[in-house]
This record gives structure tokens, sequence and C-alpha cells, in this order.
């Protein structure tokens, strides 16, 4: 037990550290796009080395009582979860955007270029992965039966060979167009955080210079972008930023007036 709770503890502590630096960076202007790769390649490589912090896999196992494949006792489990979920409510899903490694393998296999798929049916996403919940809820606590273990996170970041391993990396191929397909429609744990990022006290805000281009809209690949929207989707990737003329959106707690200093 001690040799696996080390490694989880390893990446447990990465991830708060993500959290904290990425917030930081985004409310002080200082955010660069090559950090955000950077920290990408690290959750990755994190996922292959010590499988951790793969937080829909820890709930999976919690659910499971299964404190062995947890890597802890449940209640240390549990109340890191909950942590990551109270830091998402204040600062937004930056665990999601760039620690957990589920979610960056997809986002580096976005980056490729080739066409890509933006569906705006938010609320369906939304309705799929509650689906998704209920079965997950089912198999665990009636079944005591796992729900990711078809869909091979486990096996794949291991390097084995399954057909669960073969089922994400099929999920791989499909992220090459449409954005975070596991995350979007599957993650448990990705539901869990979707209410606490909808109401996050920190979030990118549209200052008084925007001039309602739409531009960040249709850059938003999870149609988050809009004045109205909630954010509860919002992995926080920056390319709405990218594409704003007017340097009018900003990470804020209230919204500000006026154009954000210049990257």
């Amino acid at each position: 037990m001690v040799l696996t709770t080390v490694p989880k503890a390893v990446g447990f502590i990465y991830a708060l550290v993500v959290i904290g630096v990425v917030a930081y960076l985004w409310y002080s202007h200082r955010w660069r796009q090559w950090i955000g790769w950077m920290l990408l390649i690290v959750s990755v490589a994190l996922g292959f080395f010590i499988f951790s912090p793969v937080a829909p896999y820890q709930l999976q196992q919690l659910a499971l009582r299964d404190a062995q494949g947890l890597g802890a006792p449940l209640i240390v489990g549990a109340a890191g979860l909950t942590l990551v979920f109270l830091l998402t409510v204040v600062f937004g899903r930056f665990f999601c955007g760039y620690a957990c490694p589920v979610g960056a393998v997809q986002e580096i296999a976005y980056l490729a270029p080739v066409l890509k798929l933006r569906p705006r049916q938010k609320v369906a996403f939304m309705v799929v992965r509650g689906v998704f919940f209920v079965v997950f809820l089912i198999m665990a606590f009636v079944f005591s039966a796992s729900l990711l273990a078809f869909f091979g996170i486990h096996d794949f970041f291991n390097l084995a060979l399954s057909a669960g391993s073969a089922v994400f990396l099929i999920i791989l191929l499909i992220s090459l167009v449409f954005y975070r397909p596991f995350c979007r429609l599957v993650c448990p744990y990705g539901l869990v955080l979707s209410p606490g990022a909808a109401k996050s006290l920190f979030r990118l805000r549209r200052t008084d210079a925007c001039i309602e281009c739409g531009k960040c809209e249709k850059a938003c690949p999870t149609d988050e972008a809009k004045r109205e929207d909630e954010k509860a989707e919002c992995y926080l990737c920056g390319r709405c930023t990218d594409v704003c003329p007017k340097n009018a959106l900003v990470y804020a707690k209230d919204r500000p007036s006026g154009e954000i200093p210049e990257k």
C-alpha cells in the first residue's frame, strides 16, 4: 500500500500545484499558451509513469469501495476529490483542463491540424453524460462493476493491450476532430465538477472593450463563450482569448472595464 500511495500522493500534489499556478498566471495576465502545452505533456507523462492524477478512475474506485485500487484509504480519496471540487468552485476547471492525464491526452490530440467538428448540442452532451453517470452508479453500487473498465483508461496508461485500451484509442482518434469526447460525454467526475464550474468565483469574463464580433464564440470548442454561458464546460483552453481582436476577455472575479493588459 505504501508503494502505491506515494505515487498517488505525488500526482495529487501536482494537481493542486497546477490549479494554483495556472489560476495565478491567468489572473495576473501572465498566462502563455506554451505553458499550457508543457503542462499537458507533463500531465500525460504522469499518467503513463504513475497513473496519477486520474480523477475519473479514482472516483470509480471510490464508488467500488476499492481502497487498494484507489491507492489510498477511502476517506483520503474522498477528501482529495472533494478538495478538487471546491477548488473548481473557486477557480474553474483547471484540473480538467491541464492536470488530468485523461483530459490532457485528448487536448493534445485535438491540436492535430485536421478538420474539426464543433457541434453545438451542449445540453444534449450533458444529458448523454448524465445517462452514463447513472449507469456508472448502478454498476458500481448494485453490481460492483467498473464502467470505466470498458473505456480502458487504466489499461491505456499502463500500456496493456485489451479491448478497453482499444476503445480508449478510438476515443483518442475521435479527439482529433471532436473536442474531448470522453470528458464531455462519459467522464463521471467531469459531471460532478460541472455544477462547481458553473458557479466558479473566478472565470473568463468580457470587458467593456468587447465589440461583440463573435470570434470567441466561433473559436470555443465547447460552446461556452457566449456572454450568458455559465462556463460549466469551459476548460480554460485559451482559444477564445487568442482570437479576441480587442483583448476583451479576462479571467477575473468580477467583470472589469476597459481592455486588459496586452500579452
